[in-house]
């Protein structure tokens, strides 16, 4: 398919606030180099992970809460979630959904018209387990911010589904995430997970993919969501931040903490997991710097997992789940792409339930 020579692009140029992410008409357009293709983007869908690394979160000089304005004190020696610096201007966007338009060498001509979506972890053909090799889809490469994108074949997963491009854009952080610490918990029917943050794009999918698993799911949220969060099936549903937890629960036996909000009640998640219940962790939204008491920790024979590169096998299943149904989206807004800022802004408020996608 025949493809233009410069393209609409939002680009990043540097560490900072929004204002270091800027809008061009004029961007080149990517050829795919031997073994990539060539996507045109039909959506891309927002995570933290693309604010992190712009506003330079993941260095271990910052200690607030997440924030897309950026901090005052960057170190620029570990600014992205890989602990190194990554190089600009950056084309950031891992969650694509869109269409193989052209293929480089090595890649069969016939994958041209196939509907994708991504794997967003680049890793090493030669050593495809090995975590310290790995890369991130508009982290470590350009993403999807953009009219067209090039990716690895093999990051490029083919797709049948009704849902639209901006549903489909929903999935690929945001529930691989969720299920890679499914995964990594080893979360099963005799499981009563508690999911912090569960209106968000990954504590909902945490509740959805826990509940194929026949776990028990209790879930917190805001008031204000708790209406849209209920849709996701949980068995039920508490504030998002109750002042006594275990009181709240009502004597519910924890095994799993699934965690993407760390911050002040951090403390509060790990008493009321049951002895030899399971920690896992994908982020730290309210604040990454928490009161741990290492007597929790080793008298109640708790396991904790930090949980960021999938397992191989975590995507192809994730894809199995949308084509079956089995998993839906959370679509809360789609914005074109040139507003990127007011999504970014959107997505930061947490006003929303779900997942916010920008559409070129």
């Amino acid at each position: 398919m025949p493809h233009p020579n410069t393209m609409n692009a939002m680009v990043t140029m540097g560490h900072g606030g929004p204002d270091q992410t800027q809008w061009r008409t004029d961007w080149p357009c990517p050829d795919p180099a031997p073994g990539d293709v060539l996507v045109k983007v039909g959506a891309c869908g927002l995570n933290n992970t693309d604010i992190n690394t712009r506003a330079g979160w993941y260095s271990k000089t910052v200690s607030n809460p997440t924030s897309g304005d950026g901090h005052e004190v960057v170190g620029f020696e570990d600014p992205s979630w890989g602990g190194a610096p990554i190089s600009f201007p950056r084309i950031q966007g891992a969650d694509v959904c869109g269409t193989i338009v052209a293929v480089g060498d090595g890649v069969k001509t016939d994958r041209v018209g196939e509907r994708i979506i991504v794997d967003c972890w680049l890793r090493n053909e030669n050593d495809l387990t090995n975590k310290g090799t790995v890369g991130y889809f508009g982290s470590e490469r350009n993403g999807g911010f953009a009219d067209y994108t090039t990716m690895p074949a093999r990051n490029a997963l083919t797709i049948h589904s009704d849902l639209t491009d901006a549903e489909l854009a929903t999935f690929s952080c945001s529930y691989s995430t969720a299920l890679g610490m499914l995964t990594r918990a080893n979360v099963t029917a005799d499981d009563t997970v508690l999911v912090p943050g569960a209106s968000g794009g990954v504590g909902g999918a945490v509740v959805q993919m826990a509940k194929l698993r026949g776990a028990r799911i209790i879930a917190l949220a805001s008031d204000a969501k708790h209406a849209e969060v209920a849709k996701l099936g949980p068995d039920v549903l508490l504030p998002r931040a109750p002042e006594d937890l275990a009181a709240a629960l009502n004597d519910e036996k924890i095994t799993v903490v699934a965690d993407v909000v760390g911050g002040p009640a951090w403390p509060g998640l790990i008493d009321v997991l049951e002895r030899g219940g399971r920690y896992t962790c994908s982020g730290a939204i309210a604040g990454p710097i928490v009161d741990f008491d290492l007597r929790t920790f080793y008298l109640n024979d708790l396991t904790f997992t930090g949980s960021t590169v999938i397992d191989l096998e975590v995507m192809p299943e994730l894809v199995r789940l949308i084509e079956a149904g089995g998993v839906k989206p959370a679509l809360a807004a789609t914005y074109p792409l040139e507003e990127l800022h007011k999504a970014q802004d959107a997505f930061g408020a947490k006003s929303h339930t779900g997942n916010i996608v920008v559409i070129p």
